[in-house]
């Protein structure tokens, strides 16, 4: 979802009451916060400091609530806020709307229907003076214009006059920033905003795994009509017609249907909104039901059918349900609520049409499902399982899968088979890490393997990646289709010659290890212990605000639309490995924020876990975002010196006195840290045996990697039979 910024004569500077005589938009203080483009606490300071700071209108006594035009004439008399920006305006009016935020964010989205498709009735309203004229018009219009383009059973209610009596000035807010950002772009704005700020509300599907799930679905043919049963906000229905323009030779004249049916009326309703105004040239039919118990499309015949289910849901229909018609495959036991979100599926596409769901591991082989999972494979339905990193999609500890399904016809595989592909390794050592997987080559990696396995009927196997299997193979008590257990690991780690190879490394790493290793140099050595307490003694907090070196906290920042910096994260620090982590996404409703990026020089000290670790900057790590729970030192060269600073960062004594203990952990206060006074030569010459250690060190880090690779791989060899025992 894109942002735009509102320009700056964009904005009216009063704020409205939410009706004549009614109760006034209230703002809390984030939102004041985000208004003056302040923190929190600083309007924590303003309400203890100001006495005529504005009293709580609303709200509790933790969380008060206050009214924006009374927030916005203090923020203006005291010099703290020019205008209010447009699109600040709208969104305080809809986070205070009396009905609630989702009431109002669905108001002023079917204002911006209007406006878009049109826009001469709009203007016509707007240009009414009185605010009761226009709500008491609003209904009919609104009615009209969603019937139209979403269908007359359009899930988009509860537009009375009564319900909009309070939102004329919400309704002529939203017609400005259409003006300005365009009416897609403004609900693109509100929705996003919405849906990041009540992220315990929404299960939403993430844009990679949704954009998988659409290519994969498309290259059985042209996505003319797409159902999405359990559609959410919609977020796999705009994949599904993003991926059908690409497709298109011709974007603009590529006609799509779009079918959704979501069991919660608002965000049926919202979701609604969302495909009507990002996909114009699309015919949208969204349902609110339950999909399940009340089916929406029982004639419709798609394409192709995506879905994120619900999981492990008990009460899907089991009693009710027994003898549908879609139990094609089996009657589902009521603990595989996904199975019957599969045979739904397939009920719902034409012959040959394809199916992608996004599965939780568990229905792979869980035992209560194995009949189902057999006929599925005897049949040909289910064709590929692939599975997918951790973190892919919410649950985010659990790696998920993508299952495959093809509606069987008359060009069934007469010996149908599987294919399995294992993606969830596949971010081992790239950028992304940890902290999300590497989207680019799951991508890549499952739409090669399903493309040449549909294209052929086989392909050919990569150890430990993919591999197509004979249904008749996998038909056995259990049935189990994870991928994991059908795609063992290459054989020892490359065969004999690479572990010869790694014993060759070995070798020569604890050679250099041995002339790595320090030797006291008594020239170099202090007279006494005593000698060192002689020093003058400085600290970190003194150097920053001399100016002899800056001091920057990690965390922040969110990944821009291309070209996102991998992130150093606390654990590639105290590991000493390269940047693994990679940037959050921005948020729909603001713009990337710039992260903190590390430059050759710098000094980066984790905060967090109690270990004297200290970690010098290279030009192979120079360029990386800053992480969470790090702190970067950047020393002025000509003032202090890297190692030196670096080194005596790392005494156990210094880190000692410079951290405070809680029960659950260890924080270390940077500022604390203590070095001495020394000359610049006399600081270089620290840090030359500095900077051995750690090259010591690092060569150390090294032979132990290497050390567990043979090990390990000399298991395997040895269990597998690709190594002789001789």
């Amino acid at each position: 979802m894109p942002d735009y910024a509102a320009p700056d004569n964009a904005t009216d500077t009063t704020a409205t009451d939410a009706a004549e005589g009614g109760r006034p938009t209230e703002v809390t203080a984030a939102g004041i916060a985000r208004l003056a483009g302040v923190g929190r606490a600083a309007v924590s300071n303003w309400r203890r400091r100001h006495a005529d700071f504005p009293k709580p209108v609303g709200g509790t006594e933790t969380s008060p609530a206050f009214a924006l035009r009374d927030i916005e004439q203090w923020l203006r008399d005291q010099g703290k806020l020019a205008e209010v920006p447009l699109r600040e305006r709208v969104w305080q009016q809809l986070v205070g709307h009396p009905a609630g935020a989702v009431a109002a964010l669905r108001q002023a989205g079917a204002v911006l229907l209007l406006v878009r498709d049109r826009p001469s009735a709009w203007q016509q309203l707007r240009a009414a003076t009185d605010d009761a004229e226009l709500t008491g018009v609003l209904p009919a219009v609104l009615d009209s214009v969603l019937a139209a383009r979403l269908g007359a059973e359009h899930p988009v209610r509860g537009l009375t006059r009564e319900a909009l009596a309070p939102s004329a000035a919400l309704a002529r807010a939203a017609g400005e920033l259409a003006a300005v950002d365009g009416a897609d772009r403004a609900y693109a704005f509100l929705l996003g905003r919405h849906l990041d700020a009540n992220p315990r509300q929404y299960t939403l599907t993430p844009p990679g795994p949704a954009a998988l799930m659409a290519e994969l679905a498309s290259l059985a043919g042209p996505l003319h009509t797409v159902l999405d049963p359990a559609c959410g906000a919609g977020g796999l229905l705009t994949a599904a017609q993003e991926r059908a323009a690409k497709d298109a030779a011709d974007p603009a004249g590529a006609p799509v249907t779009l079918h959704g049916q979501e069991a919660d009326p608002d965000l049926a309703a919202l979701s609604a909104l969302r495909l009507a105004l990002d996909v114009p040239g699309a015919q949208v039919r969204v349902r609110a039901a339950d999909t399940l118990r009340a089916d929406a499309f029982p004639q419709l015949a798609a394409d192709a059918v995506l879905v994120h289910p619900p999981f492990n849901e008990r009460n899907w229909g089991h009693d009710e349900l027994a003898y549908d018609p879609r139990w094609e495959y089996g009657f589902p036991a009521r603990t595989e609520s996904e199975l019957a979100w599969v045979q739904h599926a397939l009920a719902r596409l034409r012959e040959g049409g394809t199916a992608v769901l996004l599965m939780p591991p568990a229905v792979a082989s869980r035992r209560s499902g194995r009949r189902i999972r057999a006929d599925l494979l005897r049949r040909g339905a289910l064709r590929a399982v692939i599975a997918l990193p951790a973190g892919a999609a919410p649950p985010n500890g659990v790696p998920l899968h993508l299952w495959v399904l093809r509606k069987p016809g008359s060009g069934a595989p007469p010996t149908p088979r599987l294919l399995v592909v294992d993606t969830a390794d596949l971010s081992a050592g790239q950028a992304a890490g940890r902290d999300k997987p590497d989207w680019q080559t799951v991508h890549a990696t499952a739409v090669d393997a399903w493309q040449a396995f549909d294209r052929d009927g086989d392909l050919d196997e990569v150890p430990g990646v993919r591999r197509s299997l004979a249904a008749i193979d996998l038909l056995d008590d259990d049935v189990d289709l994870a991928p994991a257990r059908h795609l063992p690991p290459p054989a020892a780690a490359g065969g004999p010659a690479e572990l010869a190879r790694v014993r060759d490394r070995l070798t020569a790493t604890l050679a250099r290890t041995t002339e790595l290793t320090p030797r006291p140099k008594p020239g170099d050595t202090l007279p006494d212990v005593a000698g060192a307490a002689r020093w003058p003694l400085t600290t970190v907090g003194e150097l920053a605000r001399s100016g002899a070196l800056v001091l920057r906290s990690g965390g922040a920042g969110t990944a821009p639309a291309e070209g996102a910096p991998a992130v150093l994260t606390d654990h590639d620090v105290i590991a000493g490995g390269a940047p693994s982590g990679s940037l959050p996404e921005a948020p729909a409703s603001g713009p990337a924020e710039e992260p903190v990026l590390v430059r050759a020089g710098d000094v980066v000290v984790p905060v967090l876990g109690g270990g004297a670790v200290a970690r010098v900057v290279d030009d192979a790590t120079a360029g990386a975002a800053l992480g969470r729970n790090l702190t970067l030192l950047r020393p002025d060269p000509a003032a202090v010196d890297p190692w030196f600073l670096a080194g005596f960062l790392r005494g156990t004594a210094n880190n000692r006195q410079a951290s405070s203990y809680a029960s659950t952990a260890t924080r270390l206060d940077v500022r604390r840290l203590q070095l001495p006074r020394l000359p610049l030569a006399e600081q270089r010459r620290y840090g030359r045996r500095f900077s051995d250690l750690a090259t010591f060190e690092e060569a150390l880090r090294l032979a132990s990697r290497l050390g567990e690779q043979l090990v390990r791989g000399l298991y395997d060899g040895l269990t597998d039979g690709s190594v002789s025992p001789d």
